[in-house]
């Protein structure tokens, strides 16, 4: 098979030769595997299975229209995003940021409605159907990345707490977010699809460590509905992308409705709150999934064989004919030892079908 085939078949469970490699490393580790291989391009250098195409962009991405809306303001040395959102650094938090709200103090709808979203159907997408030729090409999968996609877009622009109290109020603000959040987000679909990927991941953190982040009741009401409506006309466009879906952490409740919603694969089967052999069992019928080797758990913390082992076993959990995409769930911090990235890498290159 080739490499595109391999990874096909593998997630729609027809059977599959090689087990595709794949993690995502801090700014940290980045700089330890140029150290070590000499290399800028961990993704070409470990040989991922597809290729992230760039989205569309934005004409007229001017920060300084956003600062009128940080109260204070925001700290000299911070960014702005092509949303308007506030990042600024901290002594303490290496890459992570402190993240600025610029809808948070809007109390009207005429307020949200004079805030300058980015403008995605007026951007530039003519790279995009060039990036999928070249990926192609290399025998890569073309792979459009959405994540961040409704839930925590809204909550980024208006604040996790404001946007809470908007939902349970019945607020129009949080309707309007909402709307918005899906309209940009089929906007950018639409153009990824275009462009022919065969790939398309949405995600939003819709789970903490040990509990899911809301009732089940509040996501039906609000996420769901237009999480189905962006895949539906996803589908619409090419019934044969696949959709890929991430959240972090205990998210068991939410996956019947988001099997409903219409996603293909799920990530990341946060080991540390979730067995993926039950959801295995109870689900993989119906999805395919991607992840489930711990961030917070075995990689930094096991030792190399014990990382290989939690590979095999998982690799043998979903069975021969496929349906798992084996990855760390999360990015890989300072804390992972460069030797158990190493063994994540090996054990797939070494993983015999039914033989843990």
């Amino acid at each position: 098979m080739t490499n595109r085939e391999n990874f096909l078949s593998l997630i729609r469970k027809t059977g599959y030769e090689r087990v595709p490699v794949e993690f995502n490393l801090c700014p940290y580790l980045q700089k330890q595997v140029k150290e070590r291989f000499g290399t800028s391009n961990y993704r070409e250098y470990f040989g991922f299975p597809w290729k992230y195409i760039e989205d569309i962009r934005l004409a007229d991405h001017d920060p300084k229209k956003y600062l009128s809306y940080f109260n204070p303001p925001l700290a000299e040395d911070g960014r702005i995003d092509q949303w308007g959102i506030g990042h600024e650094p901290s002594v303490n938090s290496m890459h992570m940021t402190y993240m600025r709200h610029p809808l948070e103090h809007m109390e009207t709808l005429e307020e949200l409605k004079a805030y300058p979203f980015p403008d995605y159907a007026n951007g530039h997408k003519d790279h995009q159907r060039l990036q999928v030729e070249e990926a192609r090409k290399n025998d890569l999968i073309a792979l459009g990345d959405m994540q961040v996609t409704l839930w925590e877009i809204s909550w980024y622009l208006r604040s996790m707490e404001e946007l809470f109290c908007d939902m349970m109020e019945e607020n129009e603000i949080a309707e309007f977010i909402f709307d918005k959040a899906l309209e940009m987000a089929k906007i950018r679909a639409e153009a990824f699809v275009r462009a022919g990927v065969d790939v398309l991941f949405f995600g939003d953190d819709i789970g903490m460590q040990h509990t899911i982040m809301m009732s089940e009741e509040l996501y039906c009401r609000w996420i769901k509905p237009r999480l189905k409506e962006l895949i539906d006309f996803s589908k619409s466009l090419n019934p044969e992308v696949i959709i890929f879906y991430h959240s972090c952490g205990y998210i068991e409740p939410f996956i019947p409705h988001l099997i409903g919603a219409g996603i293909d694969v799920l990530n990341p089967i946060q080991s540390e709150c979730m067995d993926f052999e039950e959801i295995c069992r109870k689900y993989g019928d119906k999805l395919s999934f991607h992840g489930t080797i711990g961030t917070q758990s075995v990689m930094p913390h096991g030792t190399p064989r014990e990382v290989k082992e939690a590979v095999w076993r998982n690799l043998d959990i979903a069975g021969e004919k496929g349906g798992l995409m084996v990855a760390p769930t999360h990015m890989l911090e300072p804390e992972v030892p460069m030797e158990n990235i190493l063994a994540y890498v090996e054990a797939c290159h070494e993983y015999k079908k039914g033989k843990c």
